[in-house]
């Protein structure tokens, strides 16, 4: 299957909410989801299998011209298919489209897999959240990237 990101939709909550259950100890509501529609600096993207199920998503904060990653999460059942992979790349085209300048998020020191994944996509190290984590106090590594805007000029403005 060819899976591609698209815009967060109401229709899109229930489904999100199922895989953040899945996903995290201390989930996001149903509520802080729906919410965040309304939140004009809240970006969020899902992607849905063929039968139209949300099988991942992410989203970010546009805060000062950064991308604050809050949340990307894939359902257990499509772990390991890339679809990380392509929800951070959609999260990075959005970054652009929205001309902001760099991106930041924080993860579990523990979870090797979704750093890995950030530094495929030029995310550093930049540091610790001592026990930043409610459930069971870990800490969070800090990770930025810088984003390469290109300022396109507008149709009709060439030389």
């Amino acid at each position: 299957m060819n899976y591609k990101a698209v815009k967060m939709k109401k229709e899109h909550i229930d489904g999100i909410y199922r895989i953040e259950e899945l996903s995290f100890p201390d989930p996001w509501s149903k509520k802080s989801f729906t919410e965040e529609l309304k939140n004009e600096r809240a970006h969020y993207l899902v992607i849905e299998n063929e039968e139209g199920i949300v099988v991942a998503f992410g989203g970010f904060w546009d805060i000062v011209g950064e991308a604050h990653i809050n949340n990307i999460a894939v359902h257990p059942d499509f772990r390991g298919k890339g679809l990380g992979n392509i929800i951070v790349e959609a999260l990075i085209e959005e970054a652009k489209d929205f001309k902001l300048t760099d991106m930041t998020l924080e993860v579990r020191a523990s979870n090797q897999t979704a750093q890995n994944l950030y530094k495929k996509y030029g995310f550093k190290i930049a540091g610790l959240r001592r026990e930043y984590y409610l459930d069971n106090r870990e800490d969070a590594v800090i990770m930025w990237k810088h984003i390469e805007v290109i300022n396109h000029m507008p149709k009709g403005m060439g030389l």
